[in-house]
């Protein structure tokens, strides 16, 4: 059996390219590919097949190429049909899509971001054929929200242009189309943006433009509001917070349990606890801790951090910061440690990893060596 691991390093090391210098150029994460080439974590059919197009190599490639199979078929489908689109393809890229949004919490962003290019430049084909005005405004709204899933994955990799083209690009087929969520979902990627950057009253303002245009009980509607009870808290602004995470409380409970709770766009009154957890650490709330633990309960059973979803890491640092305001150092750089060698913290979360770095140096814990060294090595793909 070919040994991956030792085929890409044989290959890496004949043409004279560095690992870091690879990552860089295939857009992944080095700390990432670093773990599939020693064996610790299965290598992407999407991986596999970029090494093997950048080294010119001939590896497996499994199931990699099941999505071009995929939309392959969606074609032939669409040619016997003698439709320019078709309800039968309108129907497979929506269904596409929700398993697009579905894989979004589990996913390497890199890979994500190549499967929303691939159906995007399926939709942009579509479009410049012959369809009806009903056809022309479900590939819009179905543009609309692959610009936008996009745009958030950018986001997370911290590629500020390319968010902001895309976020320009999801709004303006939204208008378009009439589509006033994902107008509203625009504004809230945005504001979750800006306030990454630390232009919090920027945040703020973006988030109640996103609540105005939101059709009232959506997803988008909370998640807008959610973003505004953030940007307060980075504010400090006491009553603002919690009133925001008292109206997403409120809203959360009155949608109910989506039957995909894991889809990106569907608002799961779970995910109020993530919020409220950070919101309030955020704030310095020790009452961060329960929501935290609750989140890490529900939703991180497996020791195995690899299957953990990215909230599960974003809890173990709101926890670490509210064990901090408690003086418990040593649960509070366990906790740290595990979210930033999770493997599962995204580049625009970075720095709220850095946070506790920051204050766990400040009080010259003996630990602090050791995770301000697991901290570069997160950092390792921005170099």
């Amino acid at each position: 059996m070919i040994d991956f691991g030792s085929e890409v390093r044989t290959a890496l090391k004949a043409q004279g390219r560095s690992l870091r210098g690879t990552a860089k150029e295939l857009h992944y994460d080095v700390s990432y590919l670093s773990r599939v080439l020693n064996g610790k974590q299965a290598p992407s059919p999407e991986l596999i097949q970029a090494l093997n197009e950048y080294l010119g190599l001939s590896l497996a490639v499994e199931d990699c190429g099941s999505k071009n199979d995929e939309m392959d078929a969606w074609e032939l489908a669409r040619r016997v049909q003698a439709s320019d689109v078709g309800n039968a393809t309108l129907e497979r890229l929506e269904l596409s899509f929700d398993r697009l949004a579905m894989a979004y919490p589990k996913s390497q962003p890199e890979d994500l971001l190549r499967q929303v290019r691939k159906h995007a430049g399926y939709v942009v084909k579509l479009l410049d054929g012959k369809k009806t005005l009903s056809e022309h405004r479900r590939l819009l709204v179905l543009g609309g929200w692959l610009w936008l899933l996009g745009a958030t994955v950018h986001v997370d990799l911290m590629q500020d242009d390319a968010a902001t083209a895309r976020l320009e690009t999801a709004a303006t087929l939204a208008r378009e189309a009439g589509h006033s969520e994902i107008e509203a979902w625009c504004f809230e990627t945005e504001a979750w943006r800006v306030l990454t950057d630390g232009d919090y009253v920027r945040a703020i303002d973006l988030a109640r433009a996103g609540q105005q245009v939101a059709p009232a009980g959506t997803s988008a509607m909370i998640q807008a509001t959610a973003q505004e009870g953030r940007a307060n808290a980075r504010l400090g602004n006491v009553g603002e917070t919690y009133s925001a995470i008292d109206r997403v409380q409120s809203l959360s409970a009155a949608v109910g349990t989506p039957d995909t709770p894991e889809h990106h766009y569907r608002y799961d009154p779970a995910k109020s606890l993530s919020y409220t957890a950070t919101t309030l650490a955020w704030l310095g709330d020790a009452e961060a801790e329960p929501y935290a633990r609750e989140v890490i309960k529900r939703l991180g059973p497996s020791e195995d951090p690899a299957h953990w979803p990215r909230r599960v890491a974003s809890a173990n640092i709101d926890l670490a910061l509210a064990l901090l305001k408690q003086d418990r150092l040593d649960e509070a750089c366990d906790s740290a440690q595990k979210a930033i060698l999770s493997g599962r913290v995204v580049p625009s979360n970075h720095w709220r990893a850095l946070e506790v770095v920051k204050a766990v140096e400040a009080r010259q814990l003996p630990e602090a060596s050791d995770l301000r060294e697991a901290y570069r090595t997160l950092k390792a793909i921005e170099s």
